[in-house]
């Protein structure tokens, strides 16, 4: 059987003593008086709660999975599901980041990431049902109605409730222009809805009393394409005036997907025969209104990899110790022993220190992009806010991609440790590669982060966000460039800046002479943008340990975080040559390839 621990001192390590997340929040009104102690005890609490309460459930989740009853349309999660969400809303961690004014804690989104980094680690089916809440309460607090506000958000604060998105249907894929889900407007200004949506996380379940779907459709006289596209809020249950609930809503789920992974969710298919819904927004502007929740659920799907990664790599590393086979081919090591632990082979460490290293960069770019979102809602400055929401748009289809990516890589690594065992399922690392799987395709697969990185938050502003991406990089440059002991970590990113903005101006001027050149390129180009902010933030933390052992720390902590900087750039930070030498061969030897696919 696996086992988890929280990485609480790498979490505190990023926001204290790298990002100085509290000296950020004294410029917030609503996180002024949020401290380190404060962060550290919730958080420790949090660790105990996906330790104990859900990690528990992961295996045994996966093996039984969800039930159907096709008569009733409800569904039965995995033993122990509903009472482990009891105990999270009992304990209020719904409301950890939600606003007061709704019954929320009104801590920093920071802290809500580092604790859903935990759950995923834990269990990432399970905190599935949770996660999707938050989005459908963020698109309500930006688009809903004032009575949709006080109908909806309290209830998803507390937990009591639970929210899906239902964007989806099986003609069309991530191409919601072509949706066909019809709302018809009813005289007393409510919708009917009718369609058929697919692959809807969290569609229906038994652990909360109401569910509340936010459902992509058209209206009678919308326009064709995406632009033809309301938002609605259609609860699984009406609610009545008072709060309370009344009949049951013509929607349900019709049947469940079988999957690779993530079994303990419930991936439903959902049915609408006229139920009713209200409308989110604008008419025919539901798409960007329920971009909110999307990019919400982008972070989180990044988020997801993390912690799977995370989990993968303290088996991983576990395992290698305690496993004996072979001698070192530098000389015995274990000399009481008929073989060495597999630790001392250097492909191990390899493999080792690769999952460590994209938990560790990706544990970074996660906080840091949650800080950027506290700033962006929440800090004085208007130019602050500003910025820091044009970072967080930059920098998300890079925390859903390239997190998600690592995480492939990196718990199949750690599978491999494991050697023949990791293919049998007591030990669990199939199970974090099945599960981590997903977290590629859905919310926008990789391929659509990568267009929508280059093609709409790189050349659509031709480089101007990159930009102020790039300035942060200078300065740190410009402060550490004569600094001898960390010549190591300033030199690789101060030459990935000048040829990343040379790769992009020359991208730019290809895409527009033939688009299919950006559709060429933008995967590779995700994997180098990836790597130049992973480059930013490792020297960022190799700054603060060199730091902290010049002035006498002796906590193997900090040795530990240079080392994991120092393969970090020798190992895999390289792969960026490769990646823009083959997003310079062009689109050709992809598109000129009738004869070879016929």
């Amino acid at each position: 059987m696996p086992a988890y621990n929280p990485p609480l001192r790498d979490m505190q390590f990023v926001m204290h003593e790298v990002l100085k997340v509290t000296d950020e929040f004294k410029a917030l009104p609503r996180h002024a008086e949020v401290d380190a102690d404060t962060i550290n005890a919730v958080l420790e609490e949090g660790g105990k709660f996906a330790a104990e309460v859900t990690f528990p459930l992961n295996i045994p989740g996966d093996e039984e999975g969800c039930v159907l009853d096709k008569t009733t349309h409800e569904v039965k999660t995995p033993k122990g599901f509903k009472e482990a969400y009891a105990k999270y809303v009992e304990g209020g961690w719904a409301a950890l980041s939600c606003d007061p004014q709704y019954g929320g804690q009104g801590l920093p989104f920071v802290v809500n990431q580092c604790f859903y980094e935990m759950l995923n680690s834990a269990n990432q089916a399970w905190t599935m049902y949770p996660g999707l809440s938050h989005g459908a309460y963020e698109a309500l607090v930006a688009h809903g109605t004032e009575e949709q506000k006080k109908t909806y958000l309290p209830k998803l604060t507390s937990g009591e409730w639970t929210g899906t998105m239902c964007l989806t249907e099986a003609h069309c894929g991530t191409d919601l222009g072509l949706l066909r889900t019809k709302a018809e407007p009813q005289p007393d200004g409510s919708y009917k809805l009718t369609g058929n949506k697919i692959f809807i996380s969290a569609g229906e379940h038994d652990m909360a009393r109401n569910i509340i779907h936010l459902v992509l459709a058209r209206l009678p006289d919308a326009p064709k394409g995406s632009k033809g596209i309301s938002l609605f809020v259609v609860p699984k249950f009406n609610v009545n005036a008072d709060g309370s609930l009344g009949s049951r809503n013509g929607i349900y789920c019709g049947g469940l997907e079988h999957k690779m992974g993530i079994h303990g969710n419930a991936t439903a298919q959902i049915v609408l025969e006229a139920a009713t819904g209200t409308l989110v927004g604008e008419p025919n502007k539901g798409l960007a209104a329920m971009f909110v929740m999307m990019n919400a659920a982008r972070l989180g799907v990044g988020n997801q990899s993390l912690g799977l990664t995370e989990v993968a790599f303290q088996n991983a590393l576990a395992y290698a110790k305690d496993r004996v086979q072979m001698r070192s081919l530098s000389g015995v090591k274990a000399k009481d022993k008929e073989a060495d632990p597999i630790i001392v082979h250097p492909d191990v460490r390899k493999m080792l220190m690769t999952a460590k290293a994209y938990a560790e960069g990706g544990r970074a770019l996660q906080i840091f992009c949650t800080l950027l979102l506290d700033k962006e809602h929440h800090h004085t400055d208007e130019k602050v806010r500003k910025d820091s929401g044009e970072l967080v748009a930059l920098l998300t289809p890079i925390v859903k991609a390239f997190i998600t990516d690592n995480g492939h890589i990196s718990t199949n690594a750690c599978m491999q440790v494991f050697g023949g065992h990791g293919f049998i399922k007591e030990w669990g690392m199939e199970q974090f590669v099945r599960d981590n799987r997903i977290n590629m395709i859905y919310e926008g697969t990789n391929t659509i982060q990568s267009l929508d990185l280059l093609g709409r938050k790189v050349l659509g502003n031709n480089g101007a966000t990159l930009r102020k991406f790039g300035k942060l990089v200078a300065k740190l440059v410009e402060e550490e460039g004569v600094n001898e002991k960390m010549s190591e970590f300033i030199t690789p990113i101060a030459v990935l800046g000048e040829q990343l903005t040379k790769f992009t101006t020359e991208l730019g001027f290809r895409g527009f002479q033939n688009p299919d050149e950006v559709g060429a390129a933008a995967v590779d180009y995700l994997r180098v943008a990836g790597h130049f902010v992973f480059g930013y933030l490792f020297a960022l933390q190799a700054r603060v340990a060199l730091a902290a052992i010049a002035a006498g720390n002796t906590d193997p902590f900090y040795q530990g975080k240079l080392q994991t900087a120092r393969f970090y750039f020798a190992k895999l930070f390289p792969e960026t040559a490769t990646l823009m030498r083959t997003a310079r061969a062009g689109a050709a030897p992809l598109m000129n390839t009738d004869a070879a696919l016929a």
